[in-house]
């Protein structure tokens, strides 16, 4: 089971997008960048910079 790096959550795989879509927050990402985060290929801060501006974006549409 894929986990979200964001929130934790169960991740699936949407085969429309290709894409991994977390249940919960909405975050997609790819394979590649679900190996980059697992890896931690990304920067720490670098990492969380990219999954804080996602998750703003995403509550910002829920309003």
């Amino acid at each position: 089971m894929v986990r979200c790096p964001s929130c934790a959550s169960e991740m699936k795989f949407d085969r429309k997008i290709r894409m991994f879509v977390c249940k919960t927050c909405g975050l997609s990402l790819s394979r590649f960048e679900l190996d980059l985060l697992r890896d931690k290929k990304y920067d720490e801060y670098e990492q969380a910079d990219i999954v804080d501006e996602y998750y703003e974006w995403w509550q910002s549409r829920k309003k």
